[in-house]
């Protein structure tokens, strides 16, 4: 694995971590959507997250096709370009169903 590829995992790993702890006492997407500051933050974590792949190596992403890399690519885009076009319940269910499996997939990547 290149330097910048682990750098880039760890630090989306980093974004992860905020994403959940911006979001830990959030109960609904109702909740999530009236918490501004909240909502703005973790946003900003999917933008983070979404540039940290777009700078991992084609190589690794091809040996890594189990991770989204595109779908999650493509979600960084629509928050960058669409912000007042995002759905808080969507993105509430990616926070609860998809994020903790790619925090375990960035995870395996590292060990």
């Amino acid at each position: 694995m290149l330097i910048k590829d682990q750098y880039c995992l760890e630090s989306i790993l980093e974004a992860i971590d905020r994403i959940t702890e911006y979001t830990s006492g959030i109960k609904t997407a109702d909740d999530f959507d009236k918490d501004y500051r909240n909502f703005d933050a973790t946003m900003m974590n999917f933008v983070v997250i979404g540039e940290m792949i777009d700078k991992i190596s084609d190589e690794f992403k091809k040996k890594h096709p189990e991770i989204e890399w595109v779908k999650i690519k493509g979600f960084r885009n629509i928050v960058a370009h669409d912000y007042f076009g995002i759905d808080a319940e969507e993105v509430w269910q990616i926070i609860k169903t998809k994020i903790p499996t790619l925090k375990s997939d960035i995870r395996l990547l590292l060990d």
